[in-house]
């Protein structure tokens, strides 16, 4: 487990449960301790990676699954845009035409590790600028990340899930929780990472919080008006001055 100072997993936590405005067969139940904490990316800036022996890859050392078809040939566009300029291992990537995917173990399709880490991942010192070759397409074009990488990509850490709610009168609908992709959400590997950010204080420094700094990508995975009113009660609750407010890892 990290030495580094990073909180408990279970902790006190707030949630918001309200109707989708979109589609009334789902309700959102959104963790309003996660979404109003000072959580930020230091890739660069501090962060010490996923693993002790390779602290510049963030939290790409293993590549990253594809959600569905659909994303896989999304990021296929723009990985068709990168040049080697740009892409540090744009050869490895393209020696065939899918040389930057492959399938693990289990037959889920991923990009592909090269020399240690994602091929994407531009490494330390690279002139055409250090991390994912993706991300800085989508910064030298005038696009968000979210449009030109993997689905898990830009979404880490907020985690999105579904589950199936039965009520007692037979009556159903779509749960939809938005909440914190803490280490167990990487599953039982989760538990043997040498660092990890969410719950670290060492990352939990914005000025901003989460559901500000991480609007476009909470829109993304809400909708427009779903992220309206989950803005009402962020702001509500912060408002409200509760202690249950603040995550543990967030500056006193």
């Amino acid at each position: 487990m990290a030495s580094v100072p990073e909180t408990d997993l279970v902790i006190p936590r707030v949630f918001v449960e309200f109707a989708d405005p979109s589609d009334e067969a789902q309700v959102f139940k959104c963790d309003l301790t996660w979404l109003t904490s000072r959580w930020m990316c230091i890739f660069g800036r501090g962060c010490r990676g996923i693993y002790a022996e390779r602290p510049d890859d963030g939290c790409c050392t293993l590549g990253a699954h594809f959600s569905d078809r659909d994303d896989e040939k999304r990021v296929t566009t723009f990985v068709r845009m990168l040049d080697p300029e740009h892409w540090q291992h744009h050869e490895a990537g393209t020696r065939h035409r899918t040389s930057w995917v492959e399938t693990d173990d289990e037959g889920d399709r991923k990009t592909a590790v090269h020399e240690g880490a994602c091929v994407f991942l531009n490494r330390r010192g690279f002139a055409g600028g250090e991390g994912c070759a993706l991300h800085g397409l989508a910064l030298r074009t005038g696009r968000h990340p979210l449009e030109t990488k993997p689905d898990v990509c830009w979404q880490l850490p907020i985690r999105r899930t579904f589950r199936e709610v039965e009520l007692p009168d037979g009556t159903a609908f779509t749960e939809v929780t938005i909440g914190e992709y803490d280490r167990r959400g990487w599953g039982p590997g989760g538990h043997d990472l040498d660092w990890y950010c969410s719950g670290n204080t060492e990352a939990h420094i914005a000025q901003e919080p989460v559901y500000v700094s991480n609007g476009p990508e909470l829109v993304e995975l809400m909708g427009r008006a779903a992220y309206d009113e989950l803005v009402d009660h962020c702001e509500a609750h912060l408002a409200s001055r509760s202690t249950l407010a603040l995550h543990p890892a967030d500056p006193p």
